[in-house]
């Protein structure tokens, strides 16, 4: 795979694919090796710099050039969204990050990159087994890519929540080498088991309890507990209603909002047929036993704000069965124009099959369709997931969440990439830790810029904007 970056002495011109590349026969000790001598052409101290390019684009011109395959009438209220606070400008701008990370350092060690890893895209949701884990849950930008990239967006996020949460900068920054830890230490451990451990090790949400302090399992039982609400039977009433025996979908526009009949039955088309066929034969066989009463579109998250989503209903056995899919458009991941294209000409396979590749176990009904030109995943829209309210956590829950985040992106990372190679560059000091931290301290400035820009785009009546009510 081609890696496309700006010009610069740590441009690497190749990175072998590691989603079909064979294991080459070395020990762990050759490929810690091998790992630790890149710091000669990556200094790990190197990743501590973010300087602009005298050349950056225009973060509010980018925001705007993503808009143009969104649907028009949404775009404000992607915008209201993003507008309430720095945090949220970097939950939607995952494209300006992108843009500037491509300028940055990058050893060659490849992985499946979650692609936009900020601390509400992990949180707990329901093993096929019913077992609640935690990992990572937003896969719209995956692509194969440079593990440092996620790393360093996830510990911006730490630093743009915990300065917006009101911590006092020793605590932002303890929170921030915690997360680095947490992944430095796992992916040590990784690189040390056998892959098939690897592959089966999942993040079991109540063995978390065993592994945090006392003082933090209120927190931990708090979120499970939260959690384990969350269902399509105990949403349905939420959602929808019945009018002369039949259910449908609640509206509540803009938010939610049916479609015009003939975009309607083009969908519906696209689940009975594309969508099963995705699915695997048993998986086929459980999703005919329901029928589709309705579906409508429904707006989600803040950087999806605009792409096509939507929900379906779904009855199995009279009222008291119902099923509630989330359909989500997949359009290009923000990295393609700095790595190479994907390889799946379907943008909601690619989706999918990177989420199949990071998590360690995912949602039964996980598959995609197409219509026409909008390829859309499809997932459970509750299947008890919950992702902590990031600006309620007191600051000793924000540093355990940050170590949880670091430990599932060292999980995801070390079932794609090479554990034992990126345990060897990383080392068992802490100097990468200090140079990412120092990293997202300057880049959480530099949100906070482009966070400003937006605000004074909106007062000059530059970009639409619809305010949360």
């Amino acid at each position: 795979m081609i890696l496309r970056l700006p010009g610069g002495e740590n441009k690497l011109d190749q990175i072998s694919h590691p989603l079909f590349a064979e294991q080459s026969v070395s020990t762990v000790a050759e490929r810690r090796a091998a790992g630790k001598a890149r710091r000669m052409r990556v200094p790990r101290a190197s990743h501590s710099a973010w300087v602009p390019p005298d050349d950056r684009s225009d973060p509010i011109s980018l925001l705007e050039e993503s808009n143009r395959f969104r649907v028009p009438t949404l775009v404000p209220i992607r915008y209201g969204r993003m507008l309430t606070s720095p945090f949220a400008f970097l939950r939607g701008s995952a494209v300006v990050m992108a843009a500037d990370l491509a300028t940055t350092p990058v050893t060659g060690i490849e992985v499946q990159m979650c692609g936009d890893a900020h601390l509400s895209n992990f949180g707990t949701y329901a093993t096929p087994e019913r077992k609640q884990v935690f990992d990572v849950n937003d896969f719209d930008e995956t692509l194969p890519g440079p593990w440092e990239w996620d790393v360093k967006r996830l510990v911006t996020s730490i630093v743009v929540a915990g300065r917006q949460n009101g911590y006092p900068d020793p605590g932002t920054i303890r929170a921030a080498l915690y997360c680095l830890r947490a992944y430095r230490e796992r992916m040590w451990k990784f690189g040390s088991m056998g892959h098939l451990a690897v592959w089966y090790t999942s993040i079991d949400a109540r063995n978390v309890l065993k592994q945090v302090g006392r003082v933090n399992r209120p927190f931990i039982n708090r979120e499970l507990e939260k959690a384990s609400r969350h269902t399509s039977v105990t949403v349905f009433p939420q959602l929808a209603r019945k009018d002369n025996g039949q259910y449908t979908i609640r509206d509540n526009p803009p938010l939610i909002t049916h479609l015009a009949d003939d975009q309607r039955a083009n969908w519906l088309r696209a689940l009975r047929e594309g969508y099963a066929a995705s699915l695997s034969d048993d998986r086929q066989v459980l999703f005919h036993r329901y029928h589709i009463v309705d579906l409508a579109q429904k707006v989600v998250g803040v950087g999806s704000v605009g792409t096509y989503c939507a929900i379906a209903l779904l009855l199995g056995n009279e009222d008291g069965d119902p099923l509630f899919l989330q359909l989500k458009e997949a359009q290009p991941s923000v990295w393609e124009r700095y790595l190479a294209p994907s390889v799946y000409a379907n943008q909601a396979q690619r989706v999918v099959n990177g989420q199949h590749l990071i998590q360690a176990a995912s949602d039964i009904f996980l598959g995609w369709t197409s219509n026409g030109s909008i390829d859309c995943s499809l997932r459970q829209l509750r299947d008890r997931k919950e992702t902590p309210d990031i600006e309620r956590l007191s600051r000793e829950e924000f540093v355990t969440y940050a170590g949880l985040c670091g430990w599932t992106l060292a999980r995801a990372h070390a079932r794609s990439g090479d554990p034992a190679i990126i345990s060897g560059y990383l080392g068992s000091s802490d100097h990468f830790d200090r140079a990412v931290t120092a990293f997202a301290q300057t880049y959480a400035d530099q949100n906070s810029r482009d966070y400003a820009a937006l605000v004074k785009a909106a007062r000059s009546g530059r970009i639409p904007v619809q305010p949360l009510e």
